[in-house]
């Protein structure tokens, strides 16, 4: 899905269905939607980021992606002791996704200081 063509009404959606679309929600196990929610995170901060996690250099936009960033180890570290083996693979991406950040900066944070880093502690490649 590209930027231009994200939408926060659901009703856009061409799955919803009003009630049939909540009643399916409330099937998914809990670890699905945060496993979801954290994909779309890594994803969108990717973009943001730019050439250096993957992203296109017209999208790069660091602000945003520290915000991604932090909201994304805020979801690793508060959903940490229920995600399993989903565990190891999110935390990788997060990694990844602050050391790409150090890299595209033109004045990279001091280690601690960087976006997530008071979350989930220095990041070193």
């Amino acid at each position: 899905m590209s930027a231009d063509s994200y939408s926060t009404d659901p009703s856009d959606s061409p799955e919803a269905t009003g009630p049939d679309q909540v009643r399916e929600l409330a099937t998914i196990p809990s670890i699905e939607v945060i496993s979801r929610a954290a994909v779309m995170l890594m994803s969108a901060a990717a973009e943001k980021i730019g050439p250096e996690a993957g992203g296109d250099e017209q999208y790069r936009d660091l602000p945003e992606a520290r915000t991604l960033i932090t909201a994304l180890a805020g979801l690793v570290v508060a959903a940490s002791p229920d995600l399993g083996v989903h565990r190891k693979p999110i935390r990788d991406g997060l990694k990844a996704l602050q050391l790409a950040f150090r890299e595209a900066s033109a004045f990279p944070d001091a280690p601690g200081e960087g976006p997530g880093e008071k979350l989930t502690g220095p990041v070193r490649g």
